[in-house]
């Protein structure tokens, strides 16, 4: 048992990568064959003034288009040299640095150390832990709009929850599914609420009142669904593999302190950006440097030479490798339907749609263009810069608030985030934690419903209300 997980380190499993491969792939083809039918179209755009650009409402007309062939085969090389590119490569010199810190941690004994410790200290309180966990990370995504930041932290939680008894769903649970139901919430969100009120012309974070209320509620909601199923799979502690007796390490304790200090450096600078916004562009790189530098310094310091802690940071990002495949693939599938002019023509469609629709079902359908814009376009602030133009004029129209309806941007943004397998974050988490994608549709869809009911009242509630 110690063999295998010390071969696996932070390795992308090479089930859970093929199946996520292939499930990229036939996107990837069912994109590139709409565009032979959808007809190409484009929207006038301006410059915001911060270099962003933001469409023009009713400027919609059809254009040639098309894409051949050879584009969408090299669309995964191509997609770099796009317009967006930088998040793309940022996101992928962020998860190697990870891969390789994080191998480097490993085998130096820290992280089997750390878990150790943590169940001698919580052992007997661990479903208070759990409380306290899906909490840190659904305040992560809903104060300061972490996703990305959290990767490196999805495996400690994953190895916790298996030493606690559970097994790799709960500790996706406490971490991945926390932070996209937080991010979702939006409370403090700078990259979906932030920038959609910005682009409505609204106060910055106004509102948050009726965003708490949406918080409490789906923390709650997370809570009972994630731990009914520790409940399901939970076994004594002392059966685990690392359930021994705990014994203390000077050496170590060291390290762990180190680790955490700096690292909690960065995290307490990613904390500062909801207030210092300058920060807010160089979150992943805070973190990504501060985790650099908390690994290889405690990694050093628990004893490990420098030429060993090389091997293994090379090593560690050997494992990660595959990711960027995922990554470059699945953001290829936005590259099809941009360069294929059918993005437009598609978001143009719904709009045409949604002016048919009752007042009631407005709110819902612009919830869903975003669902369904989502699945596209990961990004939250670049599809506010699309969507925010073209559904606020048609919002007002049928007397709904702006504020509502940054509110179902918001919810339609996030919360499948953590299901759609176009989603780059899923599948490299799903991957280190060794769950198939197929396992964890299965296991999440039924939440996802319910998600999706709870915040369809809100957003109704919301209306009556008059938010």
């Amino acid at each position: 048992m110690e063999n295998k997980k010390e071969k696996k380190g932070l390795g992308i499993s090479a089930r859970s990568f093929i199946v996520a491969l292939v499930i990229i792939f036939v996107l990837m083809c069912l994109t590139y064959a709409v565009t032979f039918f959808v007809p190409a179209g484009e929207y006038a755009r301006v410059d915001d003034g911060n270099g962003q650009s933001i469409i023009v409402t009713d400027s919609f007309k059809y254009t040639e288009g098309g894409l051949p062939f050879w584009k969408w085969i090299l669309s995964p090389v191509l997609v770099l040299g796009a317009e967006g590119s930088g998040t793309i490569i940022a996101v992928i010199i962020f998860l190697l640095l990870v891969g390789g810190v994080f191998n480097a941690l490993d085998k130096s004994g820290m992280m089997k150390y750390m878990l150790d410790k943590r169940v001698s200290k919580f052992g007997g309180v661990r479903y208070r832990l759990l409380a306290i966990v899906i909490l840190f990370f659904m305040c992560m995504g809903a104060f300061i709009g972490s996703f990305e930041e959290c990767v490196p932290l999805v495996p400690i939680v994953v190895g916790l929850a298996v030493a606690l008894g559970w097994d790799e769903l709960t500790g996706l649970g406490m971490s991945l599914l926390a932070i996209g139901c937080g991010f979702s919430s939006g409370v403090c969100n700078p990259f979906t609420v932030g920038v959609a009120q910005e682009l409505a012309g609204l106060p910055m974070f106004s509102g948050i009142w009726f965003r708490l209320i949406s918080f409490a509620l789906i923390y709650v909601m997370l809570l009972l669904f994630v731990r009914w199923h520790a409940k399901r799979v939970e076994k004594p502690i002392e059966t685990t593999d690392i359930g021994r007796e705990f014994v203390a390490d000077k050496n170590m304790d060291i390290s762990l302190m180190l680790f955490v200090l700096v690292l909690g450096i960065g995290i307490a600078m990613v904390l500062c950006s909801v207030f210092v916004t300058v920060l807010q562009d160089y979150t992943m790189v805070i973190v990504a440097l501060t985790f650099l530098v908390a690994g290889v310094a405690a990694v050093m310091v628990s004893g490990m030479n420098s030429v060993t802690l090389g091997k293994h940071f090379f090593n560690g990002i050997v494992s990660i490798l595959p990711a960027v495949l995922m990554i470059l693939m699945a953001s290829s599938i936005k590259y099809t339907l941009t360069e294929g002019k059918i993005l437009d023509t598609l978001l143009y469609y719904a709009v045409e749609m949604a002016e048919k629709l009752p007042k009631g079902a407005m709110i819902l359908f612009i919830y869903f263009i975003v669902l369904v814009m989502n699945f596209f376009i990961s990004s939250g602030s670049a599809k506010a810069f699309l969507l925010i133009p073209v559904i606020l004029p048609l919002a007002q129209v049928f007397g709904i608030s702006s504020q509502l309806s940054v509110l179902a941007f918001a919810f339609g943004d996030g919360f499948s985030n953590i299901l759609y397998p176009t989603n780059p974050v899923l599948l490299i988490s799903l991957g280190l934690a060794n769950v198939s994608y197929g396992k964890w549709f299965k296991w999440t869809w039924k939440l996802q419903a319910v998600i999706l009911c709870l915040t369809s009242l809100l957003l109704w509630f919301g209306l009556v209300i008059g938010y």
